[in-house]
């Protein structure tokens, strides 16, 4: 196809970054074909050519980067202009706006994000008590939390536990299986842990437990995917979470990402009032 772009990613780290901003400027169009080159670690002017060298050959090239040190920025964007290839900074003028309103230097130093500080430390420690925390495990210390997702099965529970995890959060997740599933202490919740239950619209939950139980190749639990069962489920545990005050997201059109920022609203709204 002749309006295929080549976009190239340029970072001198990981490219994580890039890569999350390329994602959020990439769904604001819907007929744009591309195919990504991706390039970490570039911090030298000899890689940035034989960068060049490989766009040289190609057309419809767009350079997107991530480069802090301000000299081999500059000279990513001069050799570009010489070769009429499209290129943009996505931190540059922003790290010189707020260089001007800290009234401070940056330090441009690549990879400072991913330094292995205290709250570096604190993020492996809320992803490691996540993950022993999956889906009702280790319910002794759960109230070590600093959110408890409650749902269905398919309620998106674990990955949005996982999603916030990396933010730094303590996540537990209790699946509801039947009306013994949620333990006592958590019912009672005395102290005052920012609990959530996740919903999702019954047709939409059948959908993708059919889909979850073709994948698996498992023919045998009609019960699992049966859509008057699972209204029961679903009326069941919203019952629950009116009982007990817990707030509750409809997770039916949400992506993780959307669902993990209304539990972050919900979890600072709570410490507000706890």
């Amino acid at each position: 196809m002749n309006n295929i772009y080549q976009i190239y990613l340029i970072s001198d780290s990981t490219g994580e970054t890039l890569d999350r901003i390329f994602l959020a400027l990439k769904a604001q169009f819907n007929n744009f074909h591309y195919k990504t080159n991706h390039f970490s670690f570039t911090r030298t002017e000899n890689q940035i050519q034989k960068i060049l060298e490989n766009c040289k050959k190609q057309k419809k090239t767009i350079i997107l980067y991530t480069i802090v040190d301000e000299k081999l920025s500059n000279f990513l964007k001069k050799q570009s202009m010489k070769n009429n290839i499209p290129c943009y900074g996505l931190l540059g003028d922003l790290i010189d706006s707020f260089s001007k309103l800290l009234n401070q230097n940056a330090l441009n130093v690549p990879s400072r994000q991913h330094i292995m500080n205290d709250e570096y430390y604190k993020k492996i420690d809320a992803i490691q008590f996540t993950m022993n925390h999956d889906d009702g495990n280790a319910i002794g210390d759960i109230e070590q939390s600093d959110i408890i997702l409650i749902g269905v099965s398919r309620t998106s529970k674990t990955p949005t536990s996982i999603y916030l995890a990396n933010k730094g959060y303590k996540v537990s997740n209790i699946p509801i299986v039947n009306k013994n599933s949620i333990p006592e202490n958590i019912k009672r919740n005395k102290s005052k842990k920012c609990i959530i239950g996740l919903i999702a619209e019954p047709e939409r939950l059948a959908e993708i437990r059919k889909n979850r139980m073709t994948s698996l190749k498992e023919t045998g639990n009609q019960k699992y995917t049966n859509l008057r069962k699972i209204q029961d489920e679903v009326e069941s545990s919203r019952n629950t979470f009116i009982k007990f005050k817990w707030p509750t997201i409809d997770v039916s059109r949400k992506s993780v990402e959307e669902t993990a920022a209304s539990v972050i609203k919900i979890y600072e709204i709570s410490r507000k009032n706890a």
